[in-house]
């Protein structure tokens, strides 16, 4: 007889949901990895440049969950791609400021409509059950609670 309790990984929430965000973020990444050449780590840093505007990778970093150093090797290739452009921070120098250049721009103007349509199909696969795993993951991402 053993002191541990039954464990059963596949029951087990964190993992769970661990292993449906990859899956999913895999899954996405097929679709907008051959058209338009770009990585997981990059796509993040595309969108997130979209939606927030100039930033550092430390501020992308703890936006995205993502390690500082893939963050930094995303934006490095997004600006040899000509994607991005770097540039000090004139507040703080040890930070480097990211931004979109009109290429970025338009490559992100390109890849939404996959992204909205992947989500639209994701959605569509939950049916009813959408809301209540929405209210979940704001319940789980909540940082004020």
């Amino acid at each position: 007889m053993t002191d541990t309790p039954d464990f059963d990984l596949n029951d087990f929430l964190p993992y769970r949901l661990n292993a449906a965000a990859s899956r999913i973020s895999r899954a996405f990444a097929d679709r907008y990895r051959e058209e338009f050449g770009i990585s997981i780590p990059e796509w993040r840093v595309l969108a997130h440049l979209h939606q927030s505007g100039d930033v550092s990778v430390r501020d992308i970093e703890a936006r995205v969950d993502m390690e500082k150093s893939k963050v930094s090797r995303a934006a490095s290739r997004l600006e040899a791609a000509g994607y991005i452009t770097k540039a000090v921070n004139t507040v703080d120098r040890r930070l480097l400021v990211l931004r979109l250049t009109p290429e970025g721009k338009a490559l992100v103007a390109r890849v939404l409509p996959v992204a909205m349509a992947f989500q639209a199909e994701m959605r569509a696969r939950l049916g009813p059950l959408v809301e209540g795993l929405e209210a979940g993951l704001n319940a789980l991402l909540d940082t004020k609670g």
